[in-house]
């Protein structure tokens, strides 16, 4: 939806459960004014070079994060984000639900100002917001990975609002019985390799960076 010097933005996904995008900012390129979400969460996860992160009131809890690091800001949790490095960073953003992120992207595209303000996005209170230990913050290394059969999981966020797992397959691993998810949907971003996602009686394949949602109905992988 924009590519500039300074930043790449893709919309991947525009769903109700979620909105995911894909941004590349260029170093020294911030993000936002610190805010807060209202009624949803917004996370960050890095694919490439280094994020940083100011999360809690006035923003005063700052990471940095390389590949494979995730941070999620839940509703009312004070949160900004920017390139404070060298190098390009790449980056997957999510917001869950999706709250009309996507609408409010067409919206500032197009010039309709005043129907992107009407985003779920404001200012932190006076307060400052909710605590940073209301966070999920998630760094390379910092979780035990989960093996099985061919086989190795990464659980990098298990919330209400969405879960976010790292799944490095062999090629002998699958394939997954057709199945059905009635109350979320199930969706894969491709890191490395390539995998085939069977939806009905449609099978696709694709390689890095690749995207694939199955919303609640008959999928396999």
């Amino acid at each position: 939806m924009a590519d500039e010097p300074a930043k790449t933005l893709r919309l991947l996904a525009d769903l109700d459960e979620l909105a995911l995008t894909w941004f590349r900012y260029a170093a020294g390129e911030r993000g936002p004014d610190l805010h807060i979400h209202e009624r949803h969460t917004d996370a960050f996860f890095v694919l490439t070079g280094e994020l940083s992160v100011a999360l809690g009131p006035h923003g005063a809890h700052e990471l940095r994060g390389r590949a494979g690091a995730l941070f999620a800001a839940p509703a009312d949790l004070a949160h900004t984000f920017a390139n404070e490095s060298a190098e390009a960073v790449t980056f997957l953003n999510i917001h869950a639900p999706n709250m009309g992120f996507a609408d409010m992207l067409r919206a500032r595209r197009d010039g309709r100002d005043e129907d992107a303000e009407r985003f779920d996005q404001v200012p932190p209170p006076p307060d400052g917001g909710r605590p940073v230990s209301d966070a999920t913050v998630c760094l390379p290394g910092e979780v035990e990975p989960i093996p099985g059969a061919h086989r190795t999981l990464v659980a990098k966020a298990e919330r209400g609002e969405f879960e976010l797992a790292e799944f490095d397959a062999s090629p002998e691993y699958g394939p997954v019985p057709p199945h059905v998810h009635d109350d979320h949907t199930d969706s894969f971003y491709v890191l490395e390799g390539e995998i085939e996602l069977t939806i009905g009686d449609e099978a696709a394949r694709g390689g890095p960076g690749t995207f694939f949602a199955a919303a609640i109905r008959p999928h396999a992988g």
